[in-house]
C-alpha cells in the first residue's frame, strides 16, 4: 500500500461528518478519485449540532453552493453571535458576538480603551461597541451591504447560521453523488486489516459484501468504528475540566420571530441552548450526570421551552475529550469519531471542517507518510486543546456559588495554558492568539469581561489620549454603531424577503 497512490477513498458513515466529506473530496479530489460512502438508515445520526461559527460560509463557497439556496434548503437563519444567561452569576447576561469590537486606535485594540474609559465612568457595557452584540438582542440583521464606505460597520458583517443538520447532510448528498460519490446502504459486520502493520483493508457488509479502499475516513460517530474499535487509537477524557456528560433534546414549535442569536442559559448542573430555525426552534439540556438525574435534567428542559414539545426528549452521553490519534494509519476520524467538545461555542461542525480542509492540504501523493500524519495529529491536538481551554473559562470563570456544580467549576483546578491567559488578561487586558487558533483576541475579551474577569490594568499607551478626547472617541464608536443598527431591517424580515424556505421536498438546483 505505500508504494501505490490513493485511488480509493471509502467513507464509513453518513451525516454531517460523512457528506461534508464526501462533498468536499468530490469538489477538490475531482473524478481521480473514487469515493464510496457506507451508512446505514437503520443508524441514527446525533444531529444535535444546528449551529454554526462563521467559517461554514468558507466550506459552502469552497462548494460552490449560492448562500440564499442553503438557506432556504436547511430552513436556516442568522446567527450574530451567543447570548450567555446566568454564566457569571444568575440573572448575568452577555453576548459574544462574532466580528469587530469598536474600532483600532493606533496599534492598540478598542478593549484597551474601553478598560481605561470604565475605569473613569466614561464607557457604557461592552456590548453597545459592536454591531453583533447590539444588533442581536433586537431583534435585526442584514447581510453586508456594498453600497455603503468601506470603513462602515454595515460593509463587513460577521454572521453564521442556525440550521436543520439533518437537511443539511441531504443537500450535501445530493450534491456529492452529483458529482459521482457512490453510496452504499448497509451495516457493517465485519473490518479487515492486513497482516503486519494492521492497516484496514476492506468494510465487510452484514450481506457479504467486501468495500476495499486505501483510505478510510470514519464518521462513525461516538463509537469509531475505525479509529478505536479496530484500531484502537486510544482517547483522552478532559471530563475533569469540562464535567457535562449528558444531554437531552428536543424540538419545539416557532413562537414569534426568530432571533438572530444563539442562546445558552446556565442551568443548575449544566446549561441549555436555545437556536431558532424557520420551522421550529432547537432545544437541548447539557449537564453533568454526577449533579443532576435524568428526569430532573428532562424536566428543567421541558420547563423552559418557548413553545410545544414536538416529541420525547432523545439523550445522549458523551466523554468529552479527543482521539490520542485522529488519523492512524490509514484511517482518518471526522466527527463524533474524533472526539467530541459539547456544543456551547458552536464548535462541532467547524471541527468537521477543520478536518476536512487538514486532511486535503496533507493529502499523501503516495503512501502514508508519517511526517504527514504526525502533522496532521499535531495541528488537531493543538486546535482542540485551545477549544477546550476556551469552552473550561466559560465554566471556570464565575462567581456562583448556589450549587455544587457551579461550586466545583469555579474552584476546579484548570490547564496551565488558560490560567496563564487568564493572569494576563487580568494583569492588563492583554490576550495574545497563538498560530491558526481558532478563537481570536475578541472572541477571549467578550467571555472574559462577559463572566466578571475585569482587568486592574491597561497598555502604557492608552494614556497618551487624554480623558475628554477618550470620552468622544467612546461616544463615538457608540453612536456610529447605534446608528448602523437601526438602519438594519428585522431578522424575520431579512429572512422573508431573501431566504424563504423551500417548500418541503423541493429539489435542488442544478
Amino acid at each position: 500500500m505505500s508504494d501505490s497512490r490513493i485511488r480509493n477513498i471509502v467513507i464509513v458513515g453518513g451525516g454531517t461528518a460523512g457528506w461534508m466529506a464526501a462533498a468536499a473530496f468530490a469538489k477538490v479530489l475531482g473524478a481521480d478519485y473514487a469515493i464510496r460512502l457506507v451508512e446505514s438508515e437503520q443508524i441514527g445520526t446525533v444531529g444535535v449540532g444546528e449551529a454554526t461559527v462563521p467559517h461554514l460560509k468558507l466550506f459552502n463557497n469552497l462548494l460552490g453552493i449560492d448562500e440564499i439556496e442553503f438557506v432556504r434548503r436547511v430552513q436556516g437563519t442568522f446567527k450574530l453571535g451567543i447570548q450567555f444567561n446566568d454564566w457569571g452569576q444568575p440573572g448575568d447576561s452577555y453576548i459574544h458576538g462574532f466580528g469587530e469590537l469598536g474600532r483600532m486606535l493606533g496599534l492598540l485594540p478598542f478593549h484597551q480603551y474601553w478598560i481605561r474609559a470604565a475605569q473613569l465612568g466614561l464607557a457604557a457595557d461592552l456590548g453597545e461597541y459592536s454591531l453583533n452584540t447590539l444588533a442581536a438582542p433586537r431583534g435585526k440583521f442584514m447581510a453586508s451591504a456594498s453600497d455603503v464606505p468601506a470603513s462602515s460597520p454595515l460593509a463587513n458583517i460577521a454572521y453564521a447560521y442556525h440550521f436543520d443538520s439533518g437537511l443539511y447532510a441531504k443537500l450535501l448528498r445530493e450534491y456529492a453523488e452529483a458529482r459521482g460519490v457512490r453510496r452504499t446502504e448497509g451495516r457493517i459486520a465485519q473490518v479487515r486489516q492486513r497482516a503486519g502493520d494492521g492497516f484496514v483493508q476492506a468494510v465487510v457488509l452484514e450481506s457479504g459484501e467486501a468495500i476495499e479502499g486505501e483510505l478510510f475516513i470514519d464518521c462513525s460517530g461516538f463509537r469509531g468504528l475505525l479509529i478505536e474499535q479496530t484500531l484502537h487509537a486510544g482517547y483522552d477524557d478532559w471530563t475533569h475540566w469540562l464535567p457535562c456528560d449528558r444531554a437531552l433534546a428536543v424540538a419545539c414549535e416557532k413562537v414569534g420571530p426568530p432571533t438572530s442569536y444563539t442562546r445558552s442559559t446556565a442551568r443548575a448542573a449544566g446549561w441549555q441552548w436555545r437556536i431558532p430555525l424557520q420551522h421550529r426552534t432547537g432545544n437541548g439540556h447539557v449537564y453533568s450526570s454526577a449533579h443532576l438525574s435524568d428526569d430532573e435534567a428532562a424536566a428543567t428542559l421541558l420547563a423552559h421551552l418557548d413553545g410545544k414539545a414536538l416529541g420525547e426528549p432523545r439523550p445522549l452521553r458523551f466523554t468529552t475529550g479527543l482521539r490520542r490519534k485522529t488519523w492512524d494509519r490509514n484511517v482518518v476520524a471526522l466527527g463524533l469519531a474524533s472526539g467530541f467538545m459539547e456544543p456551547l461555542e458552536s464548535t462541532s461542525i467547524y471541527l468537521i471542517q477543520s478536518g476536512i480542509s487538514r486532511l486535503l492540504n496533507l493529502f499523501p501523493r503516495q503512501g502514508f507518510s508519517p511526517v504527514l500524519i504526525e502533522r496532521y495529529n499535531a495541528q488537531t491536538r493543538f486546535e482542540c486543546e485551545r477549544i477546550r481551554d476556551f469552552l473550561i473559562l466559560h465554566y471556570h470563570a464565575t462567581q456562583r456559588r448556589d450549587t455544587p456544580f457551579w461550586n466545583q467549576c469555579r474552584t476546579m483546578d484548570i490547564p496551565a495554558s488558560l490560567k496563564d491567559n487568564i493572569a494576563l488578561f487580568r494583569d492588563s487586558g492583554r490576550f495574545f492568539r497563538e498560530g491558526e487558533e481558532m478563537f481570536a483576541q475578541v472572541s477571549w475579551v467578550q467571555v472574559m469581561i462577559g463572566q466578571g474577569i475585569v482587568p486592574t490594568g491597561y497598555h502604557p499607551l492608552v494614556d497618551q489620549l487624554p480623558p475628554k478626547e477618550l470620552e468622544a472617541f467612546m461616544q463615538h464608536v457608540q453612536r456610529v454603531i447605534a446608528d448602523c443598527v437601526e438602519a438594519m431591517p428585522a431578522h424575520e424580515a431579512f429572512i422573508a424577503r431573501c431566504c424563504q424556505a423551500a417548500p418541503a421536498g423541493a429539489p435542488m438546483a442544478a
